[in-house]
């Protein structure tokens, strides 16, 4: 049987675990295990979907019977396959994550009647993103995890919440009235949104037109990545919402968006007409956002400028249109899901731990929790870029691609990204010293738990006159989990780089993607000029 046939399970389960919940909604326990106990079963048959393709090979399945390119189709190559499994894992650390947090507080910030249903939604939406082989399920798959992330963003109904949820419902549907609309002016002028359909129908329209649909793509899903100019909403938006929220919002919703530019531009926009303007958004992404983590004082905003910020190497890698700069790119993307989810997840902690995420409330972490220290010095040197990690070698791969391309633009970005590298670790820098390294007398506003001495009790939450507020195991041990997640890309970088490769080639030739969908008698069109297979131009 085509291992592609069990490929919507890792849409339904996700849906049917969200059933399942709701219908337990007086059942804590129940609920709990039955969310974790079906991602789970979902992690497993996604790591299946990725060892069937990881030698190579691309696989579809029709939904319903309909033959393509009239029916739902989904998609199973390295690419998709490797989003699904690292998007899972990270969505499996943060609902452990989220139900310790749950347990310790009484779910206040994270009702299990409402948390539970509506998180496991978010993965379904985000599974069937990745595995959409047409424009409309795609776009289905952003509104089934928008919606669900409308509600994650206003849990607990505080007034920032709330603002920042207006903000980001307006950003989000502006972004799918534009798909929408990019949608039909595709329909009308081909007659078709199956994707690979479209890869051989695109290249009949004339340049202006195929420009036109071209822009019009980029900017609803540049909207959705958070690539400059388009990304003034994140900041503002991610870090009023709960800790395990916030984590993965960060870690997943805008990397849906760059796996959906990356698709289309291999796929469907094959020239390197808009490679230009692609590498300016990228040097500016990474330069504008890493600028602005360096004005914050808050931990979470810090760290949302930086997801800002490293967007702009995934654009650069897609940018490039070479099967090294893809590759790298394709890389990157794993490695930026699990570090940036790891580093909101341990802000949580530190939120919890020490009263606060302000660097000038917070103060001397390091001597009053040195397991926390570790957990953020870990994915932290791995955001800088630091050596031996996952990160120096994504960036060093995307560097050498732009080095190996050439030309000025390509210098420009390797020099910003080095640049925005050692500024990153200049903000994390920053973050130590005045949250870990100081004591916590030393803050400009030092909350008082941090100048409590800690004194033994019954229950372990009080001492002296001070609440002391320790940190739950579940979540400390989620959030060691997703670190060393994070090593293991290192350990394994060799295989993952393979892959990741291979998936460019594949990505950037076409052929397995349209043969997989409207068999093996479909025609290929040969790419636009300025695109080449290889690693230049």
């Amino acid at each position: 049987m085509n291992i592609a046939s069990f490929a919507p399970l890792a849409v339904v389960l996700p849906i049917l675990g969200a059933a399942l919940t709701f219908m337990l909604i007086r059942y804590t326990r129940a609920q709990r295990a039955v969310s974790i106990a079906l991602l789970s079963v979902t992690l497993l048959l996604e790591c299946w979907l990725l060892a069937s393709v990881w030698d190579g090979g691309t696989a579809a399945v029709n939904i319903g019977g309909w033959l393509p390119p009239w029916g739902i189709v989904m998609v199973v190559d390295q690419f998709s396959s490797l989003m699904l499994v690292v998007s899972s894992a990270v969505s499996l650390a943060v609902l452990i994550y989220a139900t310790g947090q749950g347990m310790a507080d009484g779910d206040r910030d994270a009702p299990v009647s409402i948390f539970h249903p509506t998180y496991l939604i978010l993965v379904a939406g985000v599974s069937n993103a990745f595995l959409s082989g047409d424009l409309f399920n795609l776009y289905v798959g952003f509104e089934i995890l928008l919606t669900a992330s409308y509600v994650l963003i206003t849990l607990g109904g505080t007034g920032p919440r709330i603002r920042a949820g207006v903000t980001y419902v307006v950003v989000s549907v502006v972004s799918s009235v534009l798909f929408l609309i990019a949608i039909a002016m595709v329909y009308g002028a081909t007659g078709t949104i199956n994707m690979a359909d479209l890869a051989i129908k695109l290249g009949d329209l004339d340049q202006g037109t195929r420009t036109l649909l071209h822009v019009m793509l980029l900017v609803a899903f540049g909207i959705k990545a958070a690539v400059f100019p388009l990304s003034f909403w994140l900041p503002d938006s991610y870090p009023t919402a709960p800790a395990p929220v916030t984590a993965v919002f960060a870690g997943l919703l805008t990397k849906v968006g760059v796996y959906a530019m990356v698709r289309t531009e291999t796929l469907l926009f094959p020239g390197d007409a808009l490679n230009a303007p692609l590498m300016i958004a990228a040097l500016l992404t990474m330069v504008v956002g890493i600028l602005g983590a360096l004005a914050q004082s808050d931990i979470k905003r810090l760290l949302s400028f930086t997801l800002v910020s490293h967007i702009g190497y995934m654009v650069f890698g897609l940018a490039m249109s070479t099967v090294a700069g893809l590759g790298a790119a394709v890389f990157y993307v794993a490695h930026h899901i699990t570090i940036q989810t790891s580093l909101f997840l341990v802000t949580g902690l530190i939120e919890r731990r020490g009263g606060s995420s302000s660097m000038d409330r917070v103060a001397g972490l390091a001597k009053l929790s040195p397991v926390l220290g570790v957990l953020f010095f870990i994915p932290a040197m791995n955001l800088a870029g630091i050596p031996p990690f996952s990160g120096f070698l994504g960036k060093l791969g995307l560097l050498q691609a732009g080095v190996e391309l050439g030309t000025p633009l390509a210098y420009a970005l390797v020099i910003g990204g080095v640049l925005t590298s050692l500024l990153t670790l200049l903000a994390i820098a920053r973050v130590w010293n005045r949250t870990f390294w100081r004591k916590p007398t030393d803050a400009e506003h030092p909350d008082p738990v941090l100048l409590a001495e800690p004194e033994a009790s019954a229950d372990g939450r009080r001492t002296g006159t001070a609440t002391v507020n320790l940190l739950p195991r579940t979540m400390v041990g989620s959030t060691l989990g997703l670190v060393v997640f994070g090593v293991a890309l290192t350990v394994f970088a060799g295989p993952l780089f393979q892959v990741a490769d291979q998936s460019a080639r594949e990505m950037l030739e076409r052929t397995p993607y349209i043969h997989a969908v409207l068999g093996e008698d479909a025609p290929v069109p040969a790419a636009l000029p300025g695109r080449q297979a290889g690693g230049g131009k």
